[in-house]
């Protein structure tokens, strides 16, 4: 099974900058979006063989996530429960036989962190979603997180201390999600790579430089590392000031013979 994610910070732009081209290369049986920018009806996609499923904000031009499949999930869910209701369309979750796969726009403190409080509120409710789910099955989460983990994951680490996506309150909830049984898959295999990065500002040249911060991830749960292939970063591929990530494992969306 391979799985993509990518913030294409706005669809409709990134298509006339060659995302079609990526996708059918790519080749993924699930592929995660964040950062639609758009509202039903005004994009039309023909992507053959592949259900798409839609989370738009009831703002417009604003944030948004989408999943294309190629597998039909048993259920999809939209949000992180009542319990939290948003209306900036951030988070769908399928549910196949074995696994969830979780796609996840998380809000942005904002560079004056006036938002860092929501933001807070915001990564509890997710923790508590995900392990909830966990419970219940594995779950393959991904999407722009809006957090540089370690000073690893950003080319000026000691600059942007304290910046937002590097405060010391959003990288310990980030640790928070990894003591409840998730695994970073890129730095479980990469723990030392220092030119990792998914994010970069547009800036002039910023991009070429690969002065960039590591804020897109593919987590998943504990019981899915004997299943884990690979993960990477295509960090060549433009359309968006981010770039796509890619996770595969070994393992089919439907198949009950599983042990975890």
């Amino acid at each position: 099974m391979k799985f993509v994610s990518w913030n294409v910070n706005g669809l409709r732009a990134c298509v006339k900058k060659g995302f079609l081209d990526f996708f059918q290369q790519v080749d993924a049986d699930v592929f995660c979006l964040q950062e639609t920018k758009l509202q039903k009806g005004q994009i039309s996609l023909e992507l053959p063989g592949y259900e798409q499923y839609w989370n738009d904000a009831e703002r417009k031009g604003y944030s948004g996530t989408a999943i294309f499949t190629k597998h039909s999930p048993l259920s999809v869910t939209y949000g992180i429960g009542d319990h939290f209701p948003e209306n900036e369309g951030r988070v769908i979750t399928l549910e196949f036989e074995t696994y969830y796969v979780v796609t996840m726009y998380t809000p942005n403190a904002k560079r004056d962190l006036s938002r860092l409080p929501y933001r807070l509120q915001w990564e509890k409710a997710a923790r508590e979603y995900l392990t909830l789910l966990a419970t219940q099955k594995p779950v393959v989460f991904c999407g722009d997180l809006n957090v540089a983990h370690q000073p690893i994951d950003v080319r000026n680490d000691r600059a942007n201390v304290g910046n937002s996506g590097f405060t010391d309150e959003e990288r310990a909830e980030f640790g928070k999600l990894l003591e409840a049984g998730f695994v970073d898959t890129f730095r479980h295999f990469y723990p030392d790579d220092e030119d990792a990065f998914t994010w970069w500002s547009y800036m002039a040249n910023v991009r070429a430089r690969n002065i960039g911060w590591r804020i897109d991830y593919f987590l998943i749960s504990r019981a899915l590392m004997p299943y884990l292939v690979d993960a990477s970063i295509h960090s060549s591929v433009l359309g968006s000031d981010h770039c796509p990530i890619e996770l595969c494992l070994d393992l089919q969306p439907n198949e009950s013979s599983r042990p975890f």
